[in-house]
């Protein structure tokens, strides 16, 4: 990075670190940074999305539609994240793979499950072996974020339905009597009272979510836990012109100080857009601002 970066061994102790600290893999870990604020900014309302429609289905009057909705929050919820992780992503590549083959390979006469293995034509792989390394690694960082959203999409439906059904019913059966049609009624009334109710629960949810990101790591992308690790650990001369002992646990308090400086700055926000919602309303949260404005 800098001109005086050229012998090492020569650097006292302020330029021997802005070199250190400036070096092509240390590049590679600070844009990580950028892999996780992306997928957290792509992740929350994807997945506020999911659980929408999810909310939406456990309420509905058609019964099959509803217990579709229960089931998707029930299974989700009840598994842990990491076995859904860790077991979601390959059925869902496999799956993508698999319909992939029975188009493009219909001739294929072997069987696609061999033992342990899952074997498809070449031309179903996905990415294809022969597509450069930044398409492989958009691949699995879009399958994490369709994983990360199923799961956290689960628990934020679960968090609208119990925001849906603290709506006083008084008000609902108010607008009908006004002559309000049901569509009405849960897109004027409902939905933007709902906010209020659920905003606590889905705030915590934000917060499980910054904090799962670290399962970047297990899905074998390389982000800031993966480059945390790398770097950290024992370097010699033989294999870097930086060599330092473990590092590890600087690194990790880094990643420490992150993550404590932005659930930080994300309680700031949300605590502004809950005293925003509850403006005018008929909560414990409405009713504090009105006393504190008197």
């Amino acid at each position: 990075m800098f001109s005086y970066c050229s012998d090492p061994d020569t650097l006292g102790t302020f330029r021997w670190f802005s070199c250190y600290l400036t070096t092509g893999v240390h590049m590679s870990f600070y844009v990580a940074f950028l892999k996780v604020l992306l997928l957290l900014a792509i992740t929350a309302p994807v997945a506020l999305g999911f659980g929408f429609l999810g909310a939406m289905a456990a309420r509905a009057r058609f019964a099959p539609l509803r217990w579709f909705g229960k089931t998707y929050i029930a299974i989700v919820r009840g598994v842990p994240d990491i076995a859904f992780f860790l077991f979601f992503v390959i059925a869902l590549d496999q799956a993508f793979e698999y319909m992939r083959h029975k188009v493009l390979c219909p001739d294929w006469d072997q069987p696609i499950r061999q033992g342990s293995d899952f074997v498809v034509c070449t031309a179903a792989k996905l990415p294809l072996s022969t597509a450069p390394q930044w398409m492989h690694e958009t691949y699995g960082f879009l399958l994490a974020v369709v994983t990360f959203a199923i799961v956290f999409g689960a628990f934020a439906a679960n968090v609208l339905f119990g925001g849906m059904r603290a709506v006083p019913r008084a008000q609902l059966e108010t607008a009908e009597a006004y002559g309000m049609s049901q569509r009405q009624t849960f897109w004027r009334i409902l939905v933007p009272q709902m906010w209020v109710y659920a905003l606590p629960g889905l705030s915590n949810l934000w917060m499980v979510l910054i904090k799962a990101t670290p399962l970047l790591f297990l899905l074998g992308i390389e982000d800031i836990v993966y480059w945390a690790r790398e770097l950290g650990g024992t370097k010699t001369s033989r294999f870097t012109d930086y060599p330092h002992g473990d590092w590890r646990m600087w690194y990790f308090l880094f990643l420490l100080i992150f993550y404590l400086a932005f659930t930080r700055v994300s309680e700031i926000v949300l605590e502004r857009l809950m005293q925003k919602l509850t403006h005018g309303q008929a909560t414990s949260g409405g009713e504090a601002q009105r006393r504190a404005a008197a």
